[in-house]
């Protein structure tokens, strides 16, 4: 019997010396299944309606007899893959999800079979080391010649631990009552088109429930230095703390780039804190021809970036970059039994909001040496190009209109012919997506915008085709045309009824 047919009840059989046949065993035919779902995958998703998908979950019974390896990895091939949404497939354009480097697919086999956790050295060795090379290589990219700093779960995290060094610079030297008031009174200033994540912060931070400040952003979409600076002042004079401002180099909706030097010039008059979520542009840092979008980014205190988006990586990768190192000092805790003050070991859980910690680090290494930066940097401007292109074809068509323009890669659109009021267009949004991903042929996203829904495309593959995507174009303009048609069909008279019937 193969190893992998073996079911060893009433024992956990661990990965170690003894069990390395089974291991390859399973990775392979595991490898097989994804391989085979990726080929085959007509689709970016099925069909199957949700009370079917919750029917096959709950019907699951966790304390049965277990399995086996083989049995279960059909089970999960059953069950998920046949199930999967696959960001590979051409038609997906719906939210910033990309396909990954196959590169760093294969580094995520050794992250799990290894386990390595990257919080202290004597737990990861030569890992704590291979993530500093990859952090270091990002801040150089970022302009911060002394920077520093530690991979993430993501953007929202990357974001929060930001915020969080802000508050505590913020209320450096205050304890007590006079930490409390002065926290109180802290204030963020970001765009009325930044991340959500910035107010989530707010709140998980203690801040107030007025913290928020936001700022008007101009008629594109990017923060307005001159509104900044009003609200600056405003909020001044109303006896506030202004802690940080948040720009975004990337907004998640137009994929707009905010004013980066004017920013950075009135934060550094001001003396606050100047952080810049480039989760979603980060990847311009490698753009051979739109590095000077992200001018300026130098200049900020704390960068986000997310390397599972424009860096084409397996989520999750992203990291925390400080221009100062000495800023993680103003969050770190240390504990005996893990990172004593003492110790002389470069141990990462200094800087970080987790403990235990996935070595994601490696997976962008795989790629920069396996595929390497100007392959990434070329295809970031490749996506580019194409929602360029397509806004193009957006702007010619004579039933779709184009809502904003983009500094990456986003479009966002309506379908409205000439004639059609916005009421009636604005209640056409939702049921399109919602036809196309209950068919699973086509997923598109949504939004607001002025107001206005509208449908998105996140375009994050490079190689998807710019006739491929007009195709689909065609498809929601045909779709909401039909679905327009039967909502403004008048009610047939009784007579018009009988006509119909002979």
């Amino acid at each position: 019997m193969s190893a992998v047919n073996t079911v060893k009840r009433g024992r956990l059989d661990l990965l170690d010396a003894n069990s390395t046949g089974e291991y390859v065993d399973l990775v392979s035919d595991m490898a097989g299944r994804v391989a085979g779902r990726l080929g085959a995958a007509s689709a970016p998703a099925t069909s199957t309606p949700i009370d079917e998908l919750r029917r096959r979950v709950e019907d699951i019974d966790m304390d049965a007899e277990p399995l086996g390896g083989q049995r279960v990895l059909e089970e999960i091939d059953r069950l998920f893959l046949q199930e999967a949404v696959w960001f590979h497939h051409p038609d997906y354009l719906a939210h910033l999800n990309c396909p990954v480097d196959v590169n760093a697919v294969a580094a995520e086999t050794a992250l799990a079979a290894v386990n390595t956790s990257v919080d202290t050295y004597d737990q990861s060795r030569i890992a704590t080391l291979i993530e500093r090379k990859l952090i270091d290589w990002t801040t150089g990219k970022i302009g911060f010649p002394q920077g520093d700093g530690v991979f993430t779960s993501g953007g929202t995290q990357s974001n929060m631990q930001a915020l969080f060094l802000a508050r505590e610079a913020a209320l450096h030297g205050f304890s007590g009552r006079q930490r409390s008031e002065r926290q109180s009174r802290l204030v963020i200033l970001t765009s009325e088109e930044s991340h959500f994540s910035v107010d989530k912060s707010a709140l998980l931070l203690g801040l107030a429930d007025d913290a928020v400040v936001t700022v008007r952003s101009d008629v594109e979409g990017r923060l307005d230095p001159a509104a900044l600076e009003e609200s600056l002042k405003g909020a001044l004079n109303a006896g506030k703390v202004p802690m940080a401002i948040s720009a975004t180099a990337g907004t998640t909706d137009r994929g707009m780039i905010d004013p980066l030097p004017d920013i950075a010039r009135i934060a550094e008059r001001y003396d606050i804190w100047f952080h810049a979520d480039a989760a979603y542009g980060g990847a311009l840092l490698l753009s051979p021809t739109r590095r000077d979008l992200l001018s300026g980014i130098e200049r900020a205190r704390s960068v986000t970036v997310d390397f599972h988006k424009g860096f084409f990586q397996p989520v999750s990768s992203s990291a925390l970059l400080l221009r100062d190192p000495r800023d993680f000092r103003l969050g770190t805790w240390h504990a005996d039994y893990l990172n004593p003050e003492e110790s002389d070991e470069p141990n990462q859980v200094d800087k970080s909001l987790q403990t235990t910690r996935r070595f994601d680090a490696l997976k962008l290494f795989a790629t920069l040496r396996g595929t390497g930066a100007d392959a990434l940097g070329r295809a970031v401007d490749r996506v580019v190009d194409l929602a360029h292109e397509v806004h193009e074809v957006v702007e010619k068509h004579p039933d779709l209109r184009l809502v904003s323009g983009s500094d990456l890669s986003t479009v966002v659109f309506r379908w409205q012919p000439e004639g059609v009021t916005d009421v009636d267009a604005d209640a056409l949004v939702a049921p399109i997506r919602r036809h196309f991903q209950e068919a699973g042929s086509l997923l598109v996203a949504k939004t607001v915008i002025a107001n206005r829904p509208c449908l998105k495309l996140t375009l994050l593959n490079p190689g998807a085709e710019l006739d491929r995507i007009a195709e689909r174009l065609e498809e929601i303009a045909a779709t909401a045309a039909r679905m327009h048609e039967h909502t403004t069909r008048p009610t047939p008279t009784y007579e018009e009824s009988l006509n119909e019937t002979k």
